[in-house]
């Protein structure tokens, strides 16, 4: 009976009183003799508001017995609940039932309801602010050896992470009427839109034609087997959305992409100095292996200089930490959208990310919460999210190396929760492994007018995509600069060298 004993009690005006977490038992009440007096009050508050949020324990123990009650299609009133709470606990100089008749009595209407419950809400997300606090500061104080102050920090942001996203009382039904308007909104932009597009351009036109750009809180899986060109599609993506960016301050003072985006890219394989050679490389057509080991002209040194002055420019975000979890990666993304501004998040790759230590044994398991996770991020942050992923070895082994969706590897996850399945072929890379090694054999000739046809051509296959159709999309790559772009026309074959 303790759990329930109320805390409830008359304070001697003026006396020293330590200073009280934040809460308002006046208004707890009126929401409980509301719920007595009409059941139907219940139902406002229900959706987001649960016992643990009252701060008098009693008061929890009388929202959770009508909750109870009510979801069983039964009356919850002052007569059905008093049977389920002690009789001999007593609120003052009242006994139980006689506290719950004079809520009942004292509630005058439940127009009020969910306002009471969202001033419950909202105090008890202070009262969990105040407890991460306390934690922080007394930790700090006698933290252990072996917990460095950055895993306390990052510790924390996962809590206050935690608590911001569940610390809201939106959600639920919305009306088709709702629904439709978001949806003629959507039409709207695209019509107005420079390339007519609903979702965000992957500056490849070709590409666009095929998706309507990158549509918000899409989880996009671009896969490929090793040597495709997965991530040079990726980074350049990235690098035409962040570079297209242009704000839009909207009438609420808030600030959104008009073009463009802002671009967080998560490269869990290459370092950011290994990612910015390759965007130097592709915006100054100069070799990103000449790059490396300095054979440059002047002429080409003063193209990276003016190309780096630009870069700086662009509202391109990378994070190399290696093997980071689900959970930090969403963290890191929250932050960065309050911050800076969020518009497209790039994942290379999902193979190198990890779970949680519970999924930890079961590689399966593990990319199914990280996918599973990923397009929850995607909903919540409405952004576009492009996650790299491997392919099986299965694909060597056929004749036709064109991927197909039972080709993603490890879990059947990737496939269910993408939205977007994007797989990247280069048929050039096949074709030239094949050469004759003597120039005088009679198929050299065969296999050079096969390598001329496709030298320098890729193919983005879309094998997925729940809001259009599949299909492949041409595009032209120039492996010198790891850069993919529009074929000048159809009959186009091959980049110069």
């Amino acid at each position: 009976m303790n759990d329930i004993a109320p805390s409830l009690s008359f304070q001697t005006p003026g006396a020293q009183q330590a200073r009280e977490a934040p809460n308002n038992l006046e208004v707890e009440q009126a929401l409980l003799g509301a719920i007595l007096v009409n059941n139907s009050a219940f139902y406002r508050v229900s959706d987001f508001l649960k016992p643990e949020h009252f701060y008098e324990p009693l008061h929890r123990k009388i929202y959770e017995l009508a909750g109870d009650t009510i979801r069983m299609d039964k009356i919850a009133n002052t007569i059905t609940l008093k049977t389920h709470l002690p009789g001999d606990v007593k609120v003052g100089d009242l006994t139980i039932a006689q506290y719950l008749a004079r809520l009942a009595a004292e509630a005058v209407t439940i127009i009020n309801a969910e306002d009471y419950g969202r001033t419950i809400y909202d105090l008890a997300i202070r009262r969990q602010l105040i407890e991460i606090g306390e934690e922080v500061v007394n930790t700090a104080y006698h933290a252990p050896i072996d917990l460095p102050p950055s895993e306390q920090i990052e510790d924390t942001e996962r809590k206050l992470f935690a608590l911001a996203e569940t610390g809201r009382y939106e959600g639920g039904f919305q009306s088709f009427e709702n629904a439709v308007t978001i949806a003629i909104d959507m039409a709207s932009k695209a019509f107005e839109s420079d390339g007519h597009l609903s979702g965000i351009s992957t500056g490849l036109n070709t590409l666009d034609a095929k998706m309507g750009g990158l549509q918000r809180s899409d989880l996009i899986i671009l896969a490929g087997r090793p040597g495709m060109g997965k991530t040079s599609l990726a980074t350049n993506i990235a690098w035409n959305v962040a570079s297209a960016y242009e704000p839009e301050v909207l009438p609420d003072g808030t600030i959104e992409a008009k073009q463009g985006g802002v671009v967080a890219f998560y490269s869990l394989e290459m370092s950011g100095e290994q990612l910015a050679t390759r965007i130097i490389s592709e915006q100054t057509e100069v070799s990103s292996s000449k790059i490396r080991r300095g054979d440059i002209t002047e002429a080409d040194f003063d193209k990276l200089v003016a190309c780096s002055q630009t870069m700086q420019k662009v509202p391109l975000y990378i994070d190399q930490t290696g093997g980071i979890s689900i959970a930090q990666l969403s963290a890191r993304a929250r932050r960065l959208k309050r911050q800076r501004g969020l518009d497209l998040l790039v994942v290379d790759y999902v193979q190198l990310m990890t779970g949680s230590k519970k999924s930890g044994e079961n590689r399966v398991q593990e990319v199914t919460e990280i996918t599973t996770g990923l397009k929850a991020l995607a909903k919540e942050l409405n952004v576009p999210i492009i996650a790299l992923s491997q392919l099986s070895r299965q694909v060597e082994n056929r004749d036709d190396k064109r991927p197909q969706l039972s080709d993603l590897r490890e879990s059947g996850s990737i496939e269910q929760d993408a939205d977007v399945v994007l797989f990247v072929y280069r048929e050039e890379y096949y074709v030239q492994n094949l050469e004759p090694r003597d120039p005088d054999d009679p198929a050299y000739d065969e296999w050079k007018m096969k390598y001329e046809k496709v030298r320098g051509t890729a193919d983005v296959i879309i094998a997925k995509q729940r809001h259009g159709p599949t299909g492949t999309a041409n595009l032209a790559f120039q492996a010198a600069y790891t850069r993919f772009a529009d074929l000048a026309d159809p009959s186009y074959s091959s980049f110069d060298d």
